[in-house]
């Protein structure tokens, strides 16, 4: 008999467009459906854009999720629920946009991975506070 086997996978989510609380609250729902058990959530923080000019601010806040899933699984989970909450374009080679909602993998086990398309650590995520306040509330 096969066992599962647990990884504690580390989230950052932001909104920016709608009822950004409401989106948070939906993609955390969201992800429990397709990620697996959602450990710990943090307060919700708002902030000011970052890298772009908008005139919106964000909701942002950090997840911890247990999973069985790869990190590649996870990568496309979030996308699913990216895509079926309605973002259509994803950031590339620093140009932000306005979102309904984007989620970034930011811790995954003590894991390091290098794909074109899937970096963990987030190499961001330490010049970021409205990443690093939340995460430091759940890690």
């Amino acid at each position: 008999m096969t066992r599962d086997v647990f990884h504690k996978v580390y989230f950052s989510l932001g909104s920016n467009l709608g009822d950004k609380e409401s989106n948070i609250r939906e993609a955390i729902s969201r992800m429990a459906g397709l990620i697996g058990t959602v450990e710990r959530q943090s307060t919700l923080l708002v902030t000011e854009p970052w890298g772009f000019e908008s005139s919106n601010s964000f909701v942002n806040a950090a997840v911890c999720c247990s999973t069985t899933l790869t990190p590649r699984q996870v990568l496309e989970a979030t996308k699913a629920i990216e895509r079926a909450m309605g973002r259509t374009q994803k950031s590339a080679d620093g140009i932000y946009h306005d979102r309904i909602i984007d989620i970034d993998i930011l811790l995954y086990d003590d894991l390091h991975v290098n794909d074109p398309d899937l970096k963990i650590p987030h190499p961001l995520m330490h010049e970021r506070e409205f990443v690093m306040k939340p995460l430091g509330e759940i890690i």
